[in-house]
């Protein structure tokens, strides 16, 4: 063991030398814009809980109702005995509200991703894959054993050169919607007519699009007024926006009940709490009544994009609640993250493999919990930095 220990501690070492290595904190408090660490509180613009639903009464008193009535635990996988009412329930209404005909509840975005691709393309097909999509896409396209094609980012161009000289069976373009580092938003009109014309799914990672963006927060979809296309696969998670746990996948009737069939992270794996569930159908109507949250995040974006103005620090043009500063050097950020977070503000530093080489970065997200004043700390504090 001796060669493997020395390999993994040499591995380590170099994450540290190179500014590459994370390190986690343990919060003593829930979910919300002031974080509670070591008993001190700092504004938080780490999570991805967009609409401030993570600790919101509703869902509490929602989550402590089901866990009463169908328990905690569902005991078994949706296909043998874990599909419990509030699970059904759950997914007619996801459906409903992203415009689909059927939706399929998962335990987490990754999983659902990681069952998606799979099932849908194999070995002599192409996937075609925006070059900043996330983790869980990558993976999922190497699980499927398919051609892999990355196009740059949001480049339609070559995407549709990609495509026109491809001679698979099955063609599969995949993308995140709201691109999680950078905050833009994927070209989805452009990319649905390339998948019209090239006869290709189009699989749509709305992990920070689903309760942000589009009337009544009904996703990048809605953002678009696209029409719910039979080729298009769309995932939400329901960890972000919506507050509490999970993920779904919505698309066509047919399309659903193959997924149900053949996707190996929904068949191999015990179903998500029934609890769970019922809070989520309660975080569904703050979502969809939640104009006043959405018109905040606008609010703060807006606040973040002026206030840096004329500084060195360079932000990331995005409509969404990631506001991202990049600074470049690994070293520096998390020096500057460092400082920030000694003044009382928690912001994460971002780093390669995460991101490009050269391009770590601040990622400022933003809540509806949020207020006015705690941006204005951030501002004041990155302005003196500057």
């Amino acid at each position: 063991m001796n060669a493997l220990i020395d390999e993994l501690r040499a591995t380590l070492s170099a994450l540290e030398r190179d500014g590459l290595r994370r390190r986690r904190r343990t919060l003593d408090a829930p979910c919300g814009p002031l974080a509670r660490i070591d008993g001190l509180d700092r504004i938080s613009f780490c999570s991805n809980d967009y609409l401030g639903l993570a600790n919101d009464p509703a869902l509490i008193e929602a989550l402590c109702d089901g866990a009463r009535c169908f328990g905690v635990g569902s005991g078994a996988s949706h296909l043998v005995s874990g599909h419990i009412e509030p699970h059904e329930a759950l997914e007619r209404r996801l459906a409903a509200f992203s415009g689909f005909e059927r939706a399929l509840l998962m335990t987490t975005g990754y999983m659902a991703n990681l069952g998606i691709v799979p099932a849908l393309v194999g070995r002599g097909d192409a996937v075609f894959a925006d070059r900043l999509n996330h983790a869980s896409l990558i993976d999922a396209v190497l699980l499927s054993r398919a051609d892999s094609l990355r196009y740059p980012h949001a480049d339609l161009a070559v995407l549709e050169r990609l495509l026109a000289q491809s001679r698979a069976k099955r063609k599969l373009i995949v993308t995140d919607a709201v691109f999680s580092m950078d905050g833009d938003i994927a070209p989805l009109p452009g990319l649905l007519e390339l998948a019209e014309r090239f006869d290709a799914w189009l699989v749509v990672d709305d992990a920070h699009g689903f309760g942000v963006l589009g009337p009544q927060g009904r996703g990048s979809l809605a953002h678009f007024d696209l029409p719910r296309s039979e080729r298009i696969v769309y995932m939400g998670t329901l960890g972000k926006a919506a507050g509490a746990s999970g993920a779904f996948i919505a698309a066509s009737e047919l399309v659903v009940e193959g997924l149900l069939q053949r996707a190996r992270t929904y068949i191999f794996t015990t179903g998500s709490s029934p609890a769970i569930a019922c809070a989520l159908l309660a975080s569904l109507d703050l979502i969809e009544n939640g104009d006043a949250r959405r018109a905040q995040l606008k609010r703060l974006a807006q606040q973040m994009s002026t206030g840096l103005a004329g500084t060195r620090w360079k932000l990331v043009p995005s409509p969404t609640a990631i506001q991202p500063v990049i600074i470049g050097d690994n070293h520096e950020a998390l020096r500057v993250a460092s400082t920030l977070y000694d003044k009382g503000l928690w912001v994460p530093a971002i780093r390669p493999p995460t991101v490009p080489k050269g391009s770590a970065r601040l990622r400022v997200s933003l809540s509806a919990a949020h207020t006015e004043a705690h941006v204005a700390a951030l501002l004041a504090a990155l302005r003196e930095l500057a």
